[in-house]
């Protein structure tokens, strides 16, 4: 089962677990409140084993990339790290399958407070559309994961404040209604 707990207010480096004291964790369900859904999957086996492929033509996912995070793989990688924890949101679901390695994606909940996720080898997540969230690494400085999208894929975050954008309007809509599309 994925990890999240509420996260501290410290300046400290972003790739430490910044959990409360005593610590405070985080429900799937709570998760699932929020629009984030996940599932742990075989990462080794992850064709054989079928369950990707369900989810991909259950949610119309078409396309899918990988990539690798870490300082002698991706290239700017300082810079590239640092645009991943900017507080932003997206027009589409962000949906990432861990097939190596950890990270953190921290999300905004209904009452604006963080949440620190645990990603780690065969977890896959679905952030939803207008969710306002971001990602670091985690002390190992290592990820690979998959990018799934629907469509070619689009890379453009809008940073906050973005609230009246179309997709954080229908996100606060599904909150408050406890549906998402």
């Amino acid at each position: 089962m994925v990890k999240a707990w509420f996260m501290d207010s410290s300046d400290e480096d972003q790739r430490l677990p910044h959990q409360l004291d005593p610590p405070e964790p985080v429900s799937l369900e709570d998760l699932k409140n929020s629009g984030v859904l996940h599932w742990k999957l075989d990462a080794d086996n992850y064709e054989m084993e079928g369950k990707l492929a369900e989810i991909q033509e259950q949610r119309g996912y078409n396309y899918n990339d990988c990539i690798t995070c870490t300082p002698e793989k991706l290239p700017n990688y300082e810079q590239k790290i640092k645009s991943f924890f900017e507080e932003h949101l997206h027009s589409d679901e962000e949906i990432r399958f861990v097939l190596d390695g950890s990270g953190y994606f921290d999300i905004r909940n209904n009452e604006d407070k963080w949440i620190r996720i645990l990603v780690e080898k065969g977890d896959l997540i679905i952030l939803p559309a207008g969710i306002y969230h971001r990602f670091t690494l985690d002390d190992k400085d290592y990820i690979k994961a998959m990018r799934l999208f629907i469509g070619e894929p689009v890379w453009t975050p809008h940073n906050r404040p973005s609230d009246e954008h179309p997709a954080r309007v229908q996100y606060i809509k599904n909150v408050q209604e406890g549906t998402f599309a």
